[in-house]
């Protein structure tokens, strides 16, 4: 299984998922087509279906046109989403795979859109799994709530994917890393984790280089988002539950503008 990062618009990320035995692939949210099918040409790949993770235009909106450049192409997508150009719609639990060796479930993680869907991803080969969080899991972050709730964001979180392998690569729908991690280590101070994480981040961007994948077993440790049931987490917001400790370090980080978080923020 390789995986292959492509950067889109201004700060999106398309991926490319490809079953090497075959040099059959997945793009998971081809907003630039064109870009996408040039990397697959580079690897000597082809893409015989479209992972859309929800409907937002700078996800789904390459769709329609992969399939005017890639005839015959299935486009999934959420069924509750509305997923321009979706061929194929998908749900909680529906199984689909790429080649021989790759499999892929699909988790339904609703909040930022009601309808968003998550893409687990493993191979029959001893590799470590990948997820594909589109909008839903950032590295140190989470997304907004636009069409959710806390409670929503929180089962997504910190139940749905927090319960995949520690050890499960995540690559998500944005770079964002560097700012959330600063905003993090305003609300986490202390927290030497996400020090070194944002340090070996900076040097990445400096390279010109992603700061994909992270780890659902790193998550728990710099991205305070699914840190919240953590008793100390909650005594720095006043919250009596992880969810309402989820809810108000969204609603900071709505509002932050750069400074440092303090309890006269609540």
């Amino acid at each position: 299984m390789k995986i292959i990062p492509v950067a889109c618009l201004e700060d999106n990320y398309a991926y490319l998922i490809v079953d090497e035995s075959t040099k059959a692939a997945a793009a998971v949210d081809p907003v630039e087509p064109e870009k996408v099918l040039a990397a697959a040409s580079e690897v000597g790949a082809y893409i015989d279906c479209v992972l859309t993770t929800h409907h937002h235009w700078d996800h789904a909106g390459g769709n329609e046109k992969m399939r005017l450049l890639v005839p015959g192409i299935k486009v999934y997508g959420g069924s509750m989403d509305n997923v321009k150009g979706c061929t194929d719609q998908v749900e909680n639990g529906t199984k689909l795979s790429i080649g021989k060796e790759i499999e892929i479930l699909c988790l339904h993680t609703p909040c930022h859109t009601k309808g968003h869907i998550s893409y687990y991803v493993t191979s029959k080969k001893e590799e470590d799994p990948a997820v594909f969080t589109g909008d839903t899991l950032f590295i140190a972050g989470c997304g907004r709530f636009f069409e959710g709730t806390a409670e929503q964001m929180y089962q997504s979180l910190c139940v749905t994917l927090g319960s995949l392998p520690k050890s499960t690569r995540v690559y998500c729908g944005h770079e964002y890393t560097v700012k959330s991690l600063q905003f993090m280590l305003t609300v986490e101070p202390e927290n030497e984790k996400m020090k070194q994480k944002l340090e070996w981040a900076q040097k990445q961007r400096e390279a010109n280089q992603p700061t994909v994948p992270s780890t659902i077993g790193d998550e728990f440790e710099i991205n305070t988002f699914m840190r919240v049931d953590l008793p100390e987490i909650q005594a720095k917001f006043g919250a009596k539950s992880a969810v309402e400790a989820l809810r108000t370090v969204r609603n900071i980080k709505d509002t932050w503008k750069g400074g440092v978080y303090s309890r006269a923020m609540l």
